[in-house]
């Protein structure tokens, strides 16, 4: 009955999301207000739809109706609640159902808003909006169908993949889902200014908060997912330049010069025909992105397995990239700014030079993601691009960016003089290089550390004087240190908001650097009662305990003592978790946490014939954290 319900639910979205299509093209072509009433209706009227489907999947998963093949494939008797709920995106038809649901709901929320001087735009954002949900409603509804029977009813399902049962797992998806879709606003608010000719800066302000909403949700998932693979997948990293990882990054760095470049087109009437670029790259990136995740063309860890989609998928993406081309070049003379530079040294220039930083950035990422399908078109051979390519192609383009990071602020609208930069940054200068002279005295001998520490030591630097500077000017009004710090922030919410992400952005270099340069690793077979030193650590094998855990799982748990310069800091119980109904074994670290390090250590193998044998891989992360 669920399943009927739900399915029922889900096609008639589809219906609804066609009609609202179609009505507000009608009603924009006739210059019909009540057809064009009726398309918001219905945009509206899909969020309840897709959330009765979304429910009734979830009602599926609690009760364990294993007749349905989706709940069959992700889901078992022994399954913890929790899981079982998150179980909705743990596959692809349900993450697909839910993927439909969060569009809706932004979908519905963007008519629901109080329209103003842009509700010229409201049926082409309807149509754009609706025909993205529609193509995702049309894999939901006829090809990844997440209520589909089997033909039997197994007594119990396969359950989740052990992969997917981390704690992050339970937020991680919904937080890239919310900023993948989230960027789709201001791509179809964007296209409404193309469609409708007003291409002044309304759509712009309309959509500053979806961007930003959307930006930081991505930001939130990215880290998410960083932690899970330093928590699940046992490498001793956060990032492997994987291509799902990759397919979710080149949006946010798209989006982050977005970000940027709106603030000149408000501020400067510039870049125009530029940022209009930039939103069309980010919405095609996040569909290329949900390409890749769902079609498994390229392989990955997160990739969902090999589907059917991926024609579908393709055809949608040349077909809106066309669109888009099409509108833009239809708009081109009204795209062309008004003003232009006026000097390459300006603060505009410096917005400008961050955006070509990053877009050649994202450019080397997507050319070493899609190597594999290149090299394979052109050679029959599938290539490879290791993370070692990645690091020495891109280090040298992340100090460019926190360089320009760190001096932007001093730069000034039109024009900057060189004798004001220079003052500007001479003590700065200065003081960082004592710093890294003295990081060597310390005995830090690598090149690339060295010039790295400088670099984020340089941005950190002139980043917190901006706030100082700003403090004082206002202590001088008669403020204390506190009230001037606090209204300084809440007063300019926009700048110094952007202020602490940058340095943000900088505490995470100094961590980069820290463990990519700085990491020391060791593999050993340890005898109960043995120990290996890494570092000022050293840890004692004490033994293995296997047991049996909830839902099928066997757990091998070692026990080891941690010590660091000869002194007990902690017991730790690296383990490896086998799930009996899959076989697939997951190694589990533990570690020993502080703010200046971690020391990381995976259970690689265990001999049961002996019982007092291991084999233990161990990390010492510095500045991980």
């Amino acid at each position: 009955m669920l399943a009927d319900i739900g399915y029922f639910a889900l096609v008639i979205a589809f219906i609804v999301s066609l009609y609202a299509v179609v009505a507000a093209g009608v009603g924009s072509w006739q210059k019909r207000p009540l057809f064009i009433a009726s398309a918001r209706n219905a945009t509206i009227a899909t969020f309840p739809l897709l959330l009765l489907a979304g429910s009734s999947m979830i009602g599926l998963l609690l009760i364990g109706d294993f007749s349905v093949e989706y709940v069959w494939r992700v889901s078992s008797l022994e399954t913890p609640t929790i899981l079982k709920i998150t179980a909705l995106w743990g596959g692809q038809a349900g993450s697909l159902l839910f993927w439909n649901m969060l569009m809706a709901g932004f979908l519905a929320a963007a008519m629901l808003r109080k329209w103003g001087e842009e509700k010229l735009f409201m049926p082409y954002v309807i149509m754009v909006g609706s025909f993205t949900q529609l193509f995702f409603l049309g894999l939901s509804a006829f090809i990844e169908n997440p209520f589909a029977r089997l033909d039997f009813v197994p007594p119990d399902g396969n359950g989740l993949s052990p992969l997917l049962r981390h704690p992050g797992m339970i937020i991680h998806p919904p937080m890239l889902y919310l900023g993948f879709i989230g960027f789709i606003v201001p791509y179809i608010f964007a296209m409404a200014a193309l469609i409708s000719g007003k291409l002044d800066d309304e759509w712009i302000r309309t959509t500053r908060r979806w961007t930003l909403v959307a930006w930081l949700f991505l930001s939130l998932g990215l880290i998410l997912g960083g932690r899970w693979a330093y928590d699940v997948l046992g490498w001793g990293g956060y990032w492997g330049w994987d291509p799902v990882e990759n397919a979710s990054l080149m949006p946010w760095l798209s989006g982050t010069a977005f970000l940027h470049s709106v603030m000149i087109q408000e501020k400067r009437n510039m870049f125009k025909m530029w940022n209009m670029f930039l939103i069309i790259l980010t919405y095609c990136l996040v569909i290329l992105g949900t390409f890749i995740v769902r079609t498994g063309v390229i392989s990955s860890v997160h990739s969902f397995a090999r589907s059917d989609i991926g024609p579908f998928f393709f055809g949608f993406i040349a077909f809106m990239f066309i669109f888009s081309a099409f509108w833009v070049s239809k708009r081109r003379d009204e795209l062309s700014s008004t003003n232009h530079l006026t000097s390459f040294l300006s603060r505009e220039a410096a917005f400008l030079y961050n955006n070509f930083v990053i877009l050649a950035i994202l450019a080397i990422v997507f050319l070493f993601t899609y190597y594999p399908i290149i090299s394979e078109l052109i050679t029959n051979e599938k290539g490879f691009v290791g993370p070692t390519v990645y690091e020495q192609a891109l280090a040298p383009l992340f100090g460019v960016l926190l360089l320009l990071m760190g001096v932007a602020p001093l730069t000034m609208w039109y024009r900057t003089s060189i004798e004001r930069l220079q003052m500007s940054l001479r003590w700065p200068v200065v003081a960082t290089a004592v710093f890294t002279l003295l990081l060597f005295v310390l005995g830090i001998r690598s090149v690339g550390a060295l010039i790295g520490l400088f670099i984020v030591s340089f941005a950190a630097l002139l980043t917190l004087l901006e706030f100082w500077k700003g403090t004082r000017a206002r202590m001088g009004r008669g403020e204390n240190a506190w009230q001037a710090f606090s209204n300084l922030l809440a007063r300019n919410r926009r700048r110094y908001g952007g202020y602490w992400i940058h340095m943000g952005v900088i505490v995470m270099g100094f961590g980069v650097i820290g463990v990519e340069i700085f990491q020391q690793e060791t593999q050993i077979r340890l005898e109960q009662g043995e120990s290996l030193s890494l570092g000022s650590y050293t840890m004692v094998f004490n033994g293995v305990e296997r047991y049996a855990g909830p839902d099928d799982l066997v757990v091998t748990e070692a026990t080891v003592d941690v010590m660091k310069n000869g002194r007990f800091v902690k017991t730790i119980h690296p383990t490896i978790e086998l799930y009996t109904r899959t076989q697939q074994p997951m190694t589990i670290p533990d570690l020993r946490a502080t703010i200046s390090e971690d020391f990381y250590v995976l259970l690689v193998n265990w001999e049961p014939t002996t019982a007092d044998a291991a084999t233990f891989r161990a990390f010492l992360n510095p500045m991980i954290n």
